[in-house]
């Protein structure tokens, strides 16, 4: 009796369909097309050309994923935001170096490919890489039977930026007095979902997809056009920024103060948003680890000098309609965070 064969699609990697798939996301890899881009989707590797006007550049890479917030897309079965998430916690990385994102690609791993889901989480993924004003280049899918439950998915991304060797932005100007800005978030951005899944009923967390799902604020362009400014004082105020992802205030502020200082924050300086306040509720938590696992309000922060504080955030609201607040100041201390 002879054997019937196995082949790959029967092992549950359906090649043509990975196919239609790379046909079908191009449209939206082409619309996040800029400078510098040479290289079409399909091929072995994304091209990038730096440009001439660049003196002294250094690449800023950075690479990052979104987390257990997928499990609430897979819960409401909406994933057309989650790529901006994807995009956001790259971008606004490079972005405290004062670095501008060049490129994006994207890693998507499912035990399946089912398609039409995918396609909005890469719709998703353009949608992040426009607001950052970054080219889509290429990426991976892989299809891997067994590997993850049906149905669900993972995400990783990887950017590279570029600034100017002498314009980097390290933390290493700040000083004693300086003042510490803080530019509103979107929501939860993309950290802590492993506490809001054990604080929400499945019945809440679907109910409240539209909200716990609110993507990522991208800080790029608000940024960048402040570094950039024609008015040379704004344009040279920003000594360190910081963005508050995974760690928070606690763990991610330190990262850019000088030995021999310390952030203090002012908790009540800008208004914390209703999540917060009913996440600290749920959980019965300390101020400190409130502070240590979430953004409460606050996806970017700046250190800037005192006299330069107004004029940042004014710029920020009239420019771009972001919020933004003086939130502390820095003080003597051991390279910490004081809420």
């Amino acid at each position: 009796m002879s054997k019937k064969s196995i082949t790959y699609k029967k092992a549950g990697v359906d090649i043509a369909q990975a196919e239609a798939f790379v046909r079908q996301i191009k449209r939206q890899v082409k619309s996040t097309h800029r400078s510098g881009w040479l290289g079409n989707i399909g091929s072995f590797g994304g091209f990038f050309e730096l440009a001439k006007r660049y003196k002294n550049p250094v690449l800023v890479s950075s690479s990052d994923g979104v987390g257990t917030k997928l499990k609430i897309a897979f819960l409401a079965d909406v994933h057309d935001t989650v790529g901006i998430d994807l995009v956001a916690m790259n971008v606004d990385d490079c972005i405290c170096s004062g670095a501008e994102p060049l490129f994006f690609l994207d890693y998507i791993a499912t035990g399946k490919l089912e398609k039409q889901k995918l396609v909005q989480v890469v719709k998703g993924i353009a949608r992040g890489c426009r607001q950052a004003g970054c080219a889509l280049i290429g990426g991976e899918t892989a299809e891997m039977p067994d590997f993850y439950q049906a149905g669900e998915y993972d995400l990783s991304g990887f950017c590279v930026a570029v600034v100017e060797k002498n314009k980097i932005i390290d933390g290493s100007k700040i000083k004693l007095g300086d003042q510490v800005i803080g530019l509103a978030s979107s929501g939860l951005h993309s950290n802590g979902f492993s506490l809001v899944r054990k604080l929400f009923s499945r019945q809440e967390l679907k109910k409240r997809a539209g909200e716990f799902l609110t993507p990522t604020r991208i800080y790029t362009k608000p940024i960048l056009s402040l570094l950039r400014t024609t008015n040379y004082e704004l344009r040279t105020a920003v000594k360190g920024i910081a963005h508050i992802t995974g760690g928070a205030f606690i763990d991610k502020i330190p990262r850019i103060i000088p030995v021999g200082l310390a952030a203090a924050i002012c908790k009540n300086s800008w208004p914390i948003p209703k999540i917060f306040r009913e996440i600290k509720q749920r959980a019965l938590l300390s101020p400190q680890e409130m502070f240590r696992t979430f953004n409460m309000g606050v996806g970017i922060v700046l250190v800037v000098a005192p006299q330069d504080t107004g004029g940042v955030i004014k710029f920020l609201k009239q420019k771009f309609a972001l919020p933004a607040w003086e939130i502390g100041e820095i003080v003597k201390g051991r390279k910490e965070v004081i809420i």
